[in-house]
């Protein structure tokens, strides 16, 4: 449905831990938060054009998931429903990705 977003999501993730192992020995942490929809200003144009009415979580949800996950240093965090998405992603492909795309 939206492959350039998807890749761009994907090269992060990679460059993520790749960035990650390379300052393994160093005192610099690599962090990765994954959020679901949020509501901002981003996508509020096109949003009426598809019909959608869901507007995602409030920023200050993912501002206080990301302090917590930093704290603990929990190094890839997803963020409430990004967490399920993350999962299904990485153990069934197939199946979240016909779902995404029907």
């Amino acid at each position: 449905m939206m492959p350039i977003y998807c890749a761009t999501k994907a090269a992060m993730h990679s460059f993520s831990i790749s960035l990650r192992h390379q300052l393994k020995n160093t005192p610099v942490k690599v962090f990765e938060v994954i959020p679901p929809t949020v509501d901002t200003e981003l996508d509020k144009g096109t949003r009426a054009q598809r019909n959608v009415t869901c507007r995602g979580i409030p920023p200050s949800e993912v501002a206080t998931a990301t302090m917590k996950a930093l704290s603990d240093n929990q190094y890839e965090y997803a963020v409430g429903q990004a967490q399920s998405l993350v999962e299904a992603s990485r153990n069934n492909f197939d199946e979240q990705f016909n779902r995404m795309n029907h």
